[in-house]
């Protein structure tokens, strides 16, 4: 009797259990993974890594300087360049200088002139020597011009050679700007790729860093699913940490994808029997609990 009590007993208990575990319902409306923004950051120089003191796990920050290439060379080219353009503007003609003794030449011819010419009027002077006095003036006014057209020839041709030294000035500040390795984000370093002492070449991968800040969960609807949901809709994201352990986020529906996929073998739907699903984003702010690569839902 107590055997059959207790083979029925526990049938009863099975079958409870068995039919609790079936009629429960998903209480979620799409599961994914989280992501975030990452940016594999490589050396735009060549050359030797002086310094680069960085390690996984550390958080950066935009244009934060993490290391630099070396770049004593560039470094003197660029001092040598500046030299020539220093030498080259201090050669730069003044034009009133050089021209200043044959105007005051003119001037003096000119007033000669005035005089002569009243002279000449009161018939106290021949009208040759107005004559040759305007014809010297002729004279120094065709060399003052010839003078000015040189000096500005000259000028031009100066400007011309500073010019091109101010745009290589400019191409060598710009490499130097390219040996110094910083980060481009906000964020933490994944991963690093090379070391101090190492020999890096332009394209070379230096290290990754990902927005941990602002992370999203791809999550996938189904089609039927669509129909409530739009970019910048504001949803619940719950963050699974294992066992009991779930944290919810206020998330954002940021990028819905035009094309539908198989469902991801890892990924459960609302609907089971959903073949194809839509992949979406949410982005939430990461308290700096949720790591990458964590299991979420979605509530809408």
């Amino acid at each position: 009797m107590k055997s059959l009590y207790k083979i029925t007993f526990f049938t009863a208990v099975t079958i409870i259990m068995a039919s609790s575990c079936g009629s429960k319902e998903n209480t979620f409306d799409a599961t994914g993974f989280f992501e975030a923004t990452e940016v594999t950051v490589s050396s735009e120089a060549n050359g030797r890594i002086v310094s680069f003191d960085i390690s996984e796990g550390q958080n950066i920050y935009a244009d934060e300087i993490l290391g630099c290439i070396d770049s004593v060379q560039l470094y003197l080219s660029k001092l040598q360049i500046e030299k020539n353009i220093e030498a080259l503007k201090t050669s730069i003609p003044n034009v009133n200088t050089q021209t200043a003794s044959l105007k005051e030449q003119i001037k003096k011819q000119k007033f000669e002139r005035d005089r002569v010419e009243n002279i000449v009027k009161s018939e106290a002077a021949p009208m040759k020597q107005l004559d040759d006095i305007n014809s010297a003036i002729s004279v120094m006014e065709e060399e003052l011009k010839a003078a000015e057209s040189n000096l500005e020839n000259n000028i031009a041709s100066v400007n011309a050679q500073i010019a091109a030294y101010e745009m290589q000035l400019a191409q060598i500040k710009d490499r130097l700007a390219k040996c110094m390795i910083i980060s481009p984000i906000d964020g933490t370093v994944l991963s690093k790729y090379a070391q101090a002492g190492e020999l890096a070449t332009a394209g070379k991968p230096l290290f990754k860093v990902a927005d941990t800040r602002h992370l999203y969960l791809r999550a996938y609807f189904t089609l039927s699913q669509l129909s409530n949901m739009k970019i910048g809709q504001k949803v619940k994201v719950m963050a699974d940490f294992g066992g009991n352990n779930i944290r919810e986020y206020d998330g954002t529906i940021t990028w819905i994808s035009e094309k539908s996929e198989f469902t991801p073998k890892s990924i459960l739907t609302k609907n089971d029997r959903a073949n194809l699903v839509y992949a979406v984003k949410i982005s939430i702010e990461n308290d700096g609990y949720v790591k990458i690569g964590m299991y979420g839902e979605v509530i809408l």
